[in-house]
């Protein structure tokens, strides 16, 4: 397998409700939500010993809560973190806070990348916890203080707007969420994503010397800097072959899709049409695509014809 080869990875460790530990400092309980957009489930992270901070506690699953704060008797959540909005990751930080007294800081509320299109909207808004509101809210580079660690903020922008990951320097790991996935590419979707600010939060990581990524869905990347490597690359192998299809006279989302994901889960056919959508996006903004009346879901497209030299 070469570098430029994505390394998928399926093997995962721990049912729904299990606190496993995954290294000195870090454990992990994976909600009860397996789906074709979740894996497993969303994991929810452990960090320390005695006053713990807890990443991601999940969808609004009550018996996840419960699980999780039973999992801890005997021990303090000092504090909650967030990565991002998604409903599979930041509503249960409301219930666990209301258990624990713990307060909810991370990213910053939802904000889309842009406005939504009318056919948008209801998809926008089904996917994003509008509820959220923490306490306080960590910029790039922010850090918390725990017993023996520390957490620190990085702006990783792209999946959603909002996106952090936490860098855990005593163990040179990463909480990635959903910005880098073993299991998985990551979905961009717009609004609330941007392919642009995806790919450049990729180039940031590049220059970052974690060891491991504890992700938001399935088991470690335990090469990130190869794994960071064959993401991009494939994100440009898709670009290009988008352009193929935008060459070749291809003008719809739907017909893209068909022409460059082969043997797709049906399941998978709408996160298919937002990824490529955002790709269309980015193509459009750097003049290599134009789409009529601007890029959407039923816009139509063309490769933008060749600047001729002056």
């Amino acid at each position: 397998m070469t570098d430029e080869a994505l390394p998928i990875e399926t093997a995962f460790e721990g049912e729904p409700g299990q606190l496993v530990t995954l290294s000195p400092l870090v454990r992990r309980m994976t909600a009860p939500n397996p789906g074709p957009m979740t894996f497993k489930g969303t994991n929810t992270y452990v960090v320390g010993h005695g006053a713990v901070t807890v990443i991601d506690p999940g969808p609004d699953l009550p018996e996840h809560v419960a699980a999780l704060t039973a999992a801890l008797a005997g021990e303090r959540v000092a504090r909650i973190l967030v990565t991002h909005t998604h409903r599979d990751h930041s509503p249960a930080s409301r219930a666990l806070a209301a258990a624990t007294g713990a307060p909810i800081i991370g990213c910053a509320p939802h904000h889309p990348f842009r406005a939504p299109h009318p056919d948008e909207a209801e998809r926008a808004d089904a996917a994003n916890d509008l509820a959220y509101v923490p306490a306080s809210v960590l910029a790039d580079g922010d850090a918390v203080e725990g017993d023996g660690y520390t957490l620190q903020a990085v702006a990783t922008p792209g999946h959603t707007m909002n996106h952090l990951a936490f860098a855990l320097p005593q163990e040179r790991a990463l909480f990635s969420g959903d910005h880098v996935m073993a299991w998985s590419t990551t979905v961009v979707a717009p609004p609330a994503g941007s392919m642009a600010a995806y790919m450049a939060s990729l180039d940031k990581l590049k220059t970052r010397d974690d060891v491991v990524y504890w992700p938001g869905h399935g088991g470690a990347v335990r090469d990130p800097a190869r794994f960071l490597r064959a993401l991009q690359h494939h994100r440009r192998q898709r670009e290009r072959g988008i352009l193929a299809c935008l060459r070749r006279g291809e003008a719809t989302i739907p017909g893209i899709v068909a022409a460059t994901y082969e043997g797709l889960d049906p399941r998978l056919a709408r996160a298919a049409a937002v990824s490529v959508l955002a790709h269309l996006e980015d193509l459009c903004a750097r003049g290599l695509a134009t789409a009529e009346g601007g890029p959407g879901v039923t816009a139509r497209y063309a490769a933008a014809e060749p600047q001729q030299p002056a």
